[in-house]
C-alpha cells in the first residue's frame, strides 16, 4: 500500500505507520505467530490490522464501498442521513467491531467525523486569509505551474 498511498499528497501511510494499528503491525510482523503471511487473510487471526485487512475486505482494491468525502476536499458535504451514508457507516463499524466493542467503532467514527469538520473549517479559513492578502495586494498570487494541491486530501490522512 505504502507504495502509492504515502507522501506530502496523501500521508496515509504515515498516518497508519504511527498509529496504534501501525505500531502493533511493525513491532509483530517478522513474528510468524502473529502475522502468518501464508493463511489467507479471511483465514487469519491478526494481532493487527494491516491496510488489506480492514480496506480491502473484500480480497479486492474496491475501496470506494467504504470511501466517504468532504466539502474541502472539492465535494458536496455528505449527507449523514442518505441511505449509503449509513450503509458506509455500518460496514466500518462491522469491520472495527470484529475487534472493537460496537460503542468503540460507534465513538472513534464520530470523533474522526467531528475532527475531519473541523480540520475543514480550519482549512477554509487559511485559505481564506491568503486569497484575502492576494485580494489586498499584500501577497502576490502564486504562478500556476507552482500551485499546490488545493484537493485538501493532506490534511484528512
Amino acid at each position: 500500500c505504502k507504495t502509492c498511498h504515502w507522501g506530502k499528497d496523501h500521508r496515509d501511510w504515515e498516518a497508519y505507520d504511527i498509529g496504534l494499528h501501525g505500531t502493533v503491525y511493525q513491532v509483530n510482523k517478522w513474528d510468524p505467530q502473529q502475522f502468518d503471511w501464508t493463511k489467507k487473510l479471511a483465514d487469519a487471526d491478526y494481532v493487527g490490522p494491516t491496510c488489506q485487512y480492514c480496506h480491502m475486505r473484500g480480497g479486492h482494491h474496491n475501496v470506494q464501498r467504504f470511501s466517504t468525502v468532504y466539502a474541502s476536499m472539492g465535494m458536496s458535504m455528505a449527507d449523514r442521513s442518505a441511505p449509503i451514508w449509513k450503509e458506509k457507516r455500518d460496514r466500518w463499524s462491522s469491520v472495527c467491531d470484529d475487534c472493537h466493542s460496537p460503542r468503540f467503532a460507534k465513538e472513534n467514527l464520530q470523533a474522526m467525523d467531528e475532527s475531519v469538520k473541523d480540520a475543514g473549517l480550519k482549512y477554509r479559513e487559511t485559505f481564506k486569509v491568503a486569497e484575502d492578502l492576494v485580494k489586498d495586494g499584500v501577497a502576490d498570487p502564486m504562478p500556476k505551474d507552482l500551485c499546490p494541491d488545493w484537493s485538501g486530501q493532506h490534511i484528512w490522512s
